[in-house]
């Protein structure tokens, strides 16, 4: 568990995963809906598509563990050229737990650890 901007503890789990309450507030950050998993089961608060990598970076990166800095790198500028979308996104952070939620089978290098290091260094 990590902390970012004031007392937001921000974590990172695959949506498919059994829901905890120490999950806190639940947020998918894929741009597509993971296959197989339920809105009801999802229990999300918030789907922030707007801030999910664009079909073509993940398209590029597919998890591909020598194209991770590469994909940081870019995934980062699409969040700097997203303004709004991040605005919306820490308005649902607060001062609370957060697990950032994603449907991909890569439990290091996929786009929540990016967006959680993004959010971390941005403050």
């Amino acid at each position: 568990m990590t902390h970012a901007k004031g007392t937001t503890r921000i974590r990172t789990k695959r949506i498919y995963e059994a829901t905890a309450r120490s999950d806190g507030r639940r947020i998918l950050i894929d741009r597509l809906w993971p296959r197989g998993v339920s809105k009801d089961s999802a229990q999300l608060h918030f789907w922030a598509r707007s801030i999910a990598p664009s079909d073509a970076l993940r398209k590029w990166y597919r998890h591909e563990p020598k194209k991770w800095d590469e994909f940081r790198r870019r995934y980062f500028a699409e969040l700097d050229a997203n303004p709004e979308g991040m605005t919306e996104l820490r308005a649902q952070l607060g001062s609370r737990t957060v697990t950032l939620l994603f449907g991909s089978k890569e439990e290091r290098l996929n786009n929540a650890t990016a967006l959680r290091e993004y959010l971390e260094s941005s403050g």
